[in-house]
C-alpha cells in the first residue's frame, strides 16, 4: 500500500537525473510484473488446471481493477498524492504487455507448458 503513502516529507536527494515520465515507466513495469506473476501463481495453485486464457482474463482483470481501486483511494484519502488518467493507462499497457508475454512464452516453438 506504497502507493497511499506520501514521500513528500522525506529528503530524497534527487541529484541531477531527470527521466521525462519516471513514474509512468514504474506505473508499465509494475503492472508488467504482476500480470506476468499473478499467471504464474494461477498456473501453479490451480496446477495448470484453469486454460492460460481463463487465467490470463483473470489476471489482467483484477491487476487493471486493483490499478483503478488505488488511483480512487489516493485521490479519496489522500491531501499530497494525486490521482492520474495517466497512471491508469500505464497500469492498463503494463498489464497487457505481460499477458502478452505469458501467451508468447507459453505458444512459442519450444513452447513452456502450461499443464504440468
Amino acid at each position: 500500500m506504497l502507493s497511499l503513502f506520501s514521500f513528500s516529507d522525506m529528503d530524497l536527494d534527487e541529484g541531477n537525473l531527470n527521466v521525462p515520465y519516471a513514474d509512468k515507466m514504474v506505473h508499465f513495469t509494475f503492472y508488467l510484473v504482476f500480470s506476468i506473476l499473478g499467471c504464474l501463481l494461477v498456473r501453479e495453485r490451480t496446477k495448470g488446471l484453469w486454460p492460460m486464457g481463463k487465467a490470463t482474463r483473470v489476471i489482467v482483470v483484477l491487476a487493471i481493477s486493483y490499478g483503478i481501486v488505488i488511483e480512487v483511494l489516493q485521490y479519496t484519502l489522500t491531501e499530497d498524492r494525486m490521482a492520474e488518467f495517466g497512471d491508469v493507462v500505464a497500469n492498463t499497457l503494463g498489464a497487457f504487455v505481460g499477458i502478452g508475454l505469458i501467451r508468447w512464452f507459453f505458444s512459442k516453438e519450444k513452447p513452456l507448458k502450461w499443464k504440468f
